[in-house]
């Protein structure tokens, strides 16, 4: 089946960003103690959320941002950007955050292949909240139900399921009948 539109995650699925998450925990641990917050051992996805609900967010979000922005220029290609363009409309949707994704983009020359960009700092939400996939698959003009999601993590394949869309492992989708 082909979809109207394709909306691809972008670490892991278009390319790899050089970035070392345990660093990244640290510092944003770092960030959180200096504000007086215990992070009690918690994972990344676990610090954000703790910043969130003590008004920290922003300052731990510029944290993570720069690593992911420091790690999308040294960043390696993936198969399926070499796939890129399509001659159906493109997207990106990223736990990443927005200006990250678009240096990788940029650095690998196949932002003029994407039509929108959403990344976890865009709209306030994060995947697997549907939000974000909702968003881009209207900037392209289609239904949730004709496009589809291809990413690389279970957190990817429920945002898809709760946004109505169909998802595709990225090891396995097949992009030659979307080449342009």
């Amino acid at each position: 089946m082909t979809h109207d539109a394709v909306v691809y995650d972008l670490d892991g699925t278009l390319v790899d960003l050089a970035v070392d998450w345990e660093i990244v925990t640290s510092d944003v641990a770092a960030v959180l103690r200096d504000n007086g917050i215990s992070p009690d051992g918690a994972d990344l996805w676990g610090l954000l959320e703790l910043a969130e609900t003590t008004g920290h967010r922003e300052a731990v979000e510029a944290t993570i941002a720069e690593y992911e922005r420091a790690g999308a220029r040294r960043s390696t290609r993936l198969a399926l950007a070499d796939g890129l363009p399509h001659d159906v409309p493109v997207g990106v949707c990223s736990l990443n955050a927005e200006s990250a994704c678009r240096v990788a983009l940029d650095v690998h020359d196949i932002a003029d292949a994407i039509a929108s960009v959403v990344g976890r700092d865009t709209l306030g939400s994060e995947k697997p909240d549907p939000e974000g996939l909702l968003t881009v698959a209207d900037a392209l003009g289609t239904p949730a139900e004709s496009t589809v999601f291809v990413g690389d993590s279970e957190r990817d394949r429920e945002a898809a399921r709760r946004a109505g869309m169909p998802f595709a492992w990225a090891q396995e989708f097949d992009q030659r009948r979307y080449r342009a």
